[in-house]
């Protein structure tokens, strides 16, 4: 066996064992198997039905909101009382019924993957159940096409 090729078989014995291993840091739980919740919105209108947006886009997006929640930001910072997320072909446009915006990062994605369990990868309109206010006012939502 050639010195690369042996390497590389070495290389892979190691690393497969880690790679499967449903404990392993590398293992990723994917944003589609969270739960839906319908009870997290409510009045939820999918706007423009024949209009399919970039999955991808929308997931970049939801994490844009807040300036970005993406990585180890739990929830949205600075107090906003509206706020924007967007990617290529999707748009989030967020605002408090009351008060400020101060949705956790998980709160969020349930309310989007509710939403997007009624409407798909189209745009729509919804509210999400808590979010502002320390969670005593509502947020409503829009998802549109960037």
């Amino acid at each position: 066996m050639q010195p690369t090729a042996l390497l590389l078989t070495a290389l892979l014995s190691l690393t497969s064992p880690i790679l499967s291993s449903p404990l392993s840091p590398l293992s990723l739980s994917p944003r589609a198997n969270t739960p839906v919740d319908p009870n997290s919105i409510t009045g939820t209108t999918c706007t423009s039905p024949d209009t399919t947006l970039i999955s991808h886009d929308i997931n970049v997006a939801l994490l844009s909101i807040c300036g970005s929640i993406a990585g180890s930001i739990q929830q949205c910072q600075g107090a906003p009382t509206t706020t924007t997320g967007e990617s290529g072909t999707a748009k989030f446009t967020l605002t408090a019924q009351a008060g400020t915006i101060d949705i956790t990062k998980g709160r969020w994605e349930h309310c989007v993957a509710a939403a997007r369990a009624q409407c798909g990868d189209s745009p729509l309109a919804s509210t999400c159940i808590g979010g502002a206010q320390v969670n005593d006012a509502n947020v409503d939502f829009v998802l549109e096409a960037a």
